[in-house]
Parts: structure tokens; C-alpha cells; sequence
């Protein structure tokens, strides 16, 4: 799959959870850039969509040329099925598993999308996680279970490090600053969940711009003598 479709672990378009590999977004959307998609058009099927509940519908037809017949996909989106880090945005979740699964199957990709993925309530999570930003603070209540099936705050925080490609030690420096502490380890449980769903927020609308931020949190290197 990876030399097939030249997805790339570095750049975060592919990613390996549970030990199973899943395709993001920006990985399909880069797929479809260099194989010169025509075009991909979404339809909000209002029928199926209930706004007072937060549930939505897309329809999403992808045009791999310009004789192309397209290839639709839906997707939906309701509190049930997102990880409550991004309940709010049920809309564009939707949306974007209506793109993802048309663009999977225009391209023939049987692996599944991460922003498919439900609640990643329990499991899946990452098989392997990067250096933890913070182990201290699960005495503050980081490293248990949330106690509602969702997993735990530091699993959370691992999993956004690996699918957008974040650097653990400035994404600690970073949540110690918003938090208001000197380490990770003495901030309280809402606020790591706050920073994680600003975390999220930020890394999903503009991930250029949020390594930048992170980029202002690294040590200055001392020039040797």
C-alpha cells in the first residue's frame, strides 16, 4: 500500500492504529492531487439529516477525469459516532467521510480512513505511541480510563501526535504553557482536556500554523565555542 499509492508516515497520510494501517484525509486528498483528480463535489442530504440531534448526511461524487461517470461515497456524522474531542463539528465530520469513502473507491482503497473511525472509544489505539508527552500527569488523573468508554487522556493526546505528525516534546512545552503550569504533570484533568480539544481543533483548520506555534516553543541552540 505505501510503495502502491506512495502514502507517507511522515507527512501523516498514512497511519498505523491497533496494528492496523488507516489512510487520512490529507493522504487521500494527496492521492488524488497526483493522479490529477477532475474533481469532487459534496451534497447534503437534508432528507436524512436531523440538525436538533447534530446528525448529518453527505453525499460526495469524485471525478477522476473528464469523462468520468464519479464516484459517490456518503458519509454521517451524529455525537454517537465522533470521539467527543470534535462533537460540535458533526457537519464537516460527515462531509469529510463522504469524501474520504469516494475517493477510496475511485482509487480502489480497501483500507479504512481514520476520520471513519467512530468514537475510537477503547479501541483502536496506537500500537505504538511516541515518546509521551507527560507520564507525570496521570497522577493527576491523565493516565486513567475517562470512565465512559473513551480512552485515555494520554492515548488522546499520543494519537494527534502521530496523525498530524507533531513533535511530542514541543507539543509538552506547548500544553504546559496553555495550561498554565511549569510542567504537564501539575496542570488538572480539565485542562488537558481543554488543551487537547484545542489541540485538535487547531491541528484539523491549519496544521501549518500550529507547528508553527510549536515551532516558537524550541530550545535555542547555543552556538559552540
Amino acid at each position: 500500500m505505501l510503495l502502491k499509492y506512495k502514502f507517507s508516515v511522515a507527512l501523516g497520510e498514512i497511519t498505523r492504529i491497533d496494528n492496523r494501517w488507516y489512510v487520512t484525509h490529507a493522504g487521500l486528498l494527496q492521492l488524488a492531487s497526483r493522479r490529477q483528480c477532475r474533481g469532487i463535489t459534496t451534497f447534503l442530504q437534508e432528507r436524512l439529516c436531523d440538525p436538533a440531534a447534530s446528525r448529518w448526511v453527505f453525499r460526495a461524487v469524485v471525478y477522476k477525469g473528464p469523462k468520468s461517470k464519479g464516484f459517490v461515497g456518503y458519509g454521517d456524522a451524529d455525537p454517537s459516532n465522533v470521539s467527543f474531542l470534535v462533537q460540535g463539528a458533526e457537519l464537516r465530520i460527515a462531509e469529510t467521510r463522504a469524501v474520504n469513502r469516494a475517493l477510496r473507491k475511485a482509487y480502489g482503497i480497501g483500507l479504512c480512513s481514520v476520520e471513519e473511525l467512530g468514537a475510537l472509544s477503547g479501541s483502536p489505539r496506537p500500537s505504538t505511541t511516541p515518546t509521551p508527552p507527560d507520564e507525570a500527569y496521570s497522577a493527576n488523573g491523565g493516565g486513567n480510563s475517562s470512565g465512559n468508554g473513551q480512552p485515555r487522556l494520554r492515548d488522546q493526546l499520543c494519537l494527534l501526535i502521530r496523525q498530524y505528525n507533531l513533535d511530542p516534546n514541543l507539543v509538552k512545552a506547548y500544553a504546559a504553557d496553555f495550561c498554565g503550569t511549569e510542567a504537564l504533570s501539575g496542570a488538572s484533568r480539565e485542562l488537558v482536556e481543554s488543551f487537547i480539544s484545542h489541540l485538535s481543533s487547531a491541528a484539523k483548520e491549519n496544521r501549518d500554523a500550529l507547528v508553527c506555534k510549536l515551532n516558537s516553543y524550541a530550545q535555542p541552540v547555543e552556538a559552540s565555542s
